[in-house]
């Protein structure tokens, strides 16, 4: 079907907003040593961790705010929240101000994320998706491209507070354009109304969860040691919850945000383990490569976000012409397995690497991880959505992200737990007392990285080889767990693709039509999603 003008402007606004979002991601990542230098800080995690922990646990309430007060609204209200926090960000004066303001950073993007995923569900069937989803593609991968260059450009010339401020003219032009083209229906109903509908159990149940479990893998092997009881209360208390959250929401929510249907078909079940596993390595990986540009081979913040540009423009090829390959041939698993194939590949050979690997090695080698990434993430939602009806998209889409987006906070966790573990079991005393360190200071990490190439080579033979040995066995672990989603790929089985829209969201002569307004009051038409 033809699409118009009003069509075409809601993309754009949707394509800049994942590029803000995207940005964010991979710029903080590169210059993350650099911060935690100049702060002075702790806790160096959790300036990851905050803003992924923040972004899924708002995923279900932006899910629902999107349904109930309509999409314009929610998402000028997560841009404002984006906004907020980059100011915050960008003032802080310590550590704890900086996690603050990348708390709030998250509770916004994850809410952008969100509602560009829902309303392109809603404007294209998924048999077309993958050919009009390039356009996010290009989005994220060229924020992923940059995102390291503009990172390391700001740290070297000592401007590092100018990566969050940076985002505050790019949210006023997605607020500018989010007012002037989408142009959605909201809604029927008061605020009362609208509010009541709200799953305010599930939503404290997932937020908890999420929150506990969060705790407990960035104590472990870090500030207590994985067997003491604050790390195993944490966890337990946090998969007990996520528990009772599917059993009150299969059970007893009136209006559920994970109705279990969108889970009790095979070839959805697989699509949210390869999106849960493949999630871990894709905040893993931007992470902790870095480290070794940074720690092995000695580079600055700018050159190591040069030196990952083979690996980011490799990620946004594959994107591309896997999700052409899947409009053409309306067929994914193929794509799939060899994704998951390359993917595992990588992090092996990635293992391989140390501090005296040439620069082709430390390029190149990346290279094969970010193919295998680019086409799992590229298809990773079609088995989730192919046995569902697409009045169901909402829902599977929140699901959908909230994994993956709570899998980031995985990959960061388990990183930093086998880093800090492996460099406490291989720095002397006598060598951290030079840097001014004790045994077991859980900011050992972030702490010298930024410093290692400006140190006497003796010293610096020492911590690269350390670090190299460390992100030796991250990569391994990587690999292992990625080695589950290969196992779960093959599950899926072979659904045709659909090519149906949901009736209440629908194009007409350029625009965007509704019929939800007719009974937006019936508890049964409300869905809660996110991206």
């Amino acid at each position: 079907m033809r699409k118009g003008p009003s069509f075409w402007l809601i993309i754009l606004t949707l394509t800049l907003s994942i590029f803000l979002s995207a940005l964010e991601v991979t710029v903080v990542s590169n210059a993350l040593p650099v911060i935690v230098y100049s702060l002075q800080g702790s806790n160096f995690a959790w300036v990851g961790m905050a803003y992924a922990l923040a972004s899924s646990a708002s995923m279900p309430m932006s899910g629902g705010l999107a349904e109930i007060c309509g999409r314009r609204y929610t998402m000028l209200g997560a841009l404002l929240l984006f906004m907020t926090g980059s100011a915050l960000c960008g003032s802080a004066r310590n550590m704890n101000w900086l996690i603050g303001g990348r708390v709030v950073q998250g509770l916004g993007g994850g809410g952008v994320v969100s509602l560009s995923t829902i309303i392109m569900a809603d404007l294209v069937p998924l048999s077309e998706r993958a050919l009009y989803n390039l356009f996010i593609v290009l989005a994220w991968a060229t924020a992923s491209t940059i995102g390291p260059l503009v990172g390391g450009a700001f740290s070297n010339a000592g401007q590092w507070r100018w990566i969050f401020y940076m985002n505050i003219p790019i949210c006023g032009l997605c607020i500018l354009m989010v007012l002037t083209t989408l142009s959605l229906p909201t809604p029927p109903g008061t605020l009362r109304e609208k509010f009541s509908k709200i799953d305010w159990i599930g939503n404290c149940l997932i937020i908890a969860s999420t929150t506990s479990i969060t705790l407990g893998l960035s104590w472990g092997g870090a500030k207590f040691s994985w067997s003491s009881y604050q790390v195993l209360l944490s966890l337990i208390l946090g998969f007990c919850g996520l528990i009772s959250f599917v059993v009150y929401e299969a059970k007893f929510a009136p209006v559920p945000i994970l109705p279990i249907t969108i889970i009790s078909n095979r070839s959805s079940l697989s699509g949210y383990i390869q999106t849960f596993t493949v999630g871990i390595g894709l905040m893993g990986i931007p992470y902790y490569l870095p480290v070794y540009y940074q720690a092995c081979q000695r580079s600055s913040a700018l050159h190591s976000g040069v030196l990952m540009l083979g690996m980011t423009t490799t990620l946004c090829i594959f994107m591309i012409s896997v999700g052409l390959s899947v409009a053409k041939a309306k067929k994914y698993r193929p794509q799939m397995w060899v994704g998951w194939c390359i993917y595992i590949t990588g992090f092996a050979v990635l293992s391989t690497l140390t501090p005296s690997s040439s620069v082709a090695r430390a390029v190149g080698f990346p290279v094969i991880t970010s193919a295998g990434l680019g086409i799992l993430v590229a298809t990773g939602y079609f088995p989730i959505l192919a046995p569902l009806p697409v009045t169901q998209n909402a829902y599977a889409l929140a699901f959908y992200t909230f994994l993956r987006t709570f899998a980031n906070i995985w990959g960061i966790s388990i990183g930093a737990a086998v880093l800090q573990n492996k460099l406490n079991d291989s720095l002397t005393p006598d060598i951290l007392s030079q840097m001014g360190l004790r045994e077991g200071d859980p900011d050992l990490l972030y702490s010298i990285i930024s410093q290692i190439r400006f140190m006497e080579p003796t010293l610096q033979e020492e911590l690269s080889d350390a670090f190299s040995k460390s992100l030796r066995i991250v990569w391994l672990v990587f690999a292992g767990i990625s080695c589950i989603g290969l196992a779960a790929s093959t599950l899926m089985p072979n659904l045709p693709l659909q090519n149906q829209l949901d009736e209440k969201w629908q194009i007409d002569r350029g625009g965007i039509s509704s019929q939800s307004e007719k009974s937006s009051t019936d508890g049964s038409s409300v869905t809660f999603s996110e991206v």
